[in-house]
């Protein structure tokens, strides 16, 4: 049994005991403490870490959507593009199509006029022939173009005086020169000679100071030769038919009208254009049919008379014309002139057909060199437009 005085000594005994204790308590409570401080500094620095790790994650997932996102982009804006492209390619052929096609229609039908102006030159004076082809022109174009002139009326009188070149040229000149020619010559003749006229376009296009080249020089050589063979009928002696003059007068208006068209302003629109040209072409040749109306008298109209004109008046003239007009707007006066090309085949198959006239060996050779020569003449230096 403890005495208080044992009790009293127990804690003096034990108190170094005690404080050691205490003190290796205390120093296993720091020690835990800062263990724990370690732990939780080093679960505090994981978090950190796995912060820091998950934050680098994700700005690396955000830089490579970025990269996704713009590859994708760009791929985008190259299929774009590359639609783009086509659309522009796919308007580019399909404008060179219609172009090609209407300057065929133009050249087959216009080859009929040959055959009828051969065929009135007999019956009709051809100064009337030509005012009366474009009067009933201007009668059938008139009920679809009235209304679309008069709103244009300013901007036709401000292009006045390049409507009257092109109404002098395209309508009065050319097609009096061509009547006139079948009073002398075949309408084969006539069309292998007119064949010329794309040598002349392609030769107007360039005279804004693009060179010609050998190749385009070339062509025009062998053409010009081929006529001068045909017109002379291969003497070396030059005699040339009236009619073969006409007709080369017929090839120069021509080709100058078809050069003028590609300069044409745009405001004045396709058939107030036509409509205008046709009114002024057909005032101009009135002094003309006058003064043969009181030297040759007048012509009697029957069916034989009044059938081609209402042909050449309504087909080759307001059909023809428009046609024409609008592949040169379409391809150019050069590129038309390629189609041209097939005007002295459709006119000797015509004329043979319809007037009997024969093909001989020599108008063959001559339709071969002016073919050649208008073809190797006005597809120089093609290949160099069509890519630009």
């Amino acid at each position: 049994m403890a005495t208080p005085l044992d009790r009293t000594a127990e804690p003096s005994a034990k108190g170094p005991e005690g404080r050691e204790g205490r003190e290796g308590a205390g120093d296993a409570g720091g020690a835990g403490d800062a263990e724990g401080a370690r732990d939780a500094g080093g679960a505090e620095g994981t978090e950190d870490a796995g912060d820091v790790k998950d934050a680098e994650d994700a700005e690396d997932a955000e830089d490579a959507g970025d990269v996704e996102g713009a590859r994708g982009a760009g791929s985008a804006r190259a299929d774009r593009a590359d639609q783009d492209d086509w659309s522009a390619r796919s308007a580019v052929v399909g404008g060179l199509g219609a172009g090609l096609g209407l300057a065929l229609l133009a050249t087959v039908v216009w080859s009929g006029s040959f055959v009828t102006s051969r065929a009135l030159a007999d019956s009709v004076p051809p100064v009337q022939h030509a005012f009366w082809r474009w009067l009933i022109a201007v009668t059938a174009v008139a009920p679809f173009a009235l209304r679309r002139t008069w709103r244009r009326r300013a901007v036709l009188r401000r292009h006045f005086g390049y409507l009257l070149a092109a109404s002098f040229l395209g309508v009065a000149l050319y097609n009096t020169l061509v009547n006139q020619a079948g009073v002398t010559t075949t309408a084969g003749n006539m069309g292998m000679i007119m064949a010329a006229s794309p040598v002349l376009m392609a030769c107007y296009e360039r005279l804004g100071g693009a060179r010609l080249g050998a190749r385009r020089t070339t062509g025009m050589l062998i053409a010009c030769a081929g006529v001068l063979l045909l017109v002379s009928k291969g003497s070396l002696t030059l005699d040339l038919a009236p009619g073969d003059l006409w007709v080369i007068g017929g090839a120069l208006a021509f080709g100058s009208y078809s050069a003028l068209l590609r300069r044409r302003p745009p405001e004045l629109g396709g058939l107030p254009f036509l409509f205008a040209t046709f009114v002024l072409g057909t005032l101009m040749l009135l002094p003309a049919y006058a003064v043969s109306l009181t030297a040759q008298g007048g012509f009697t109209p029957t069916p034989a008379t009044v059938t081609p004109l209402l042909y050449v008046g309504v087909v080759s003239s307001a059909v023809a014309f428009f046609a024409w007009n609008k592949a040169i707007a379409l391809i150019g006066a050069a590129r038309a002139g390629v189609v041209y090309y097939l005007q002295p085949v459709c006119v000797a198959l015509l004329s043979f057909a319809l007037l009997g006239e024969g093909m001989s060996r020599p108008r063959a050779a001559c339709m071969g060199l002016i073919l050649g020569g208008v073809v190797l003449g006005s597809t120089a230096g093609r290949g160099r437009s069509l890519s630009s």
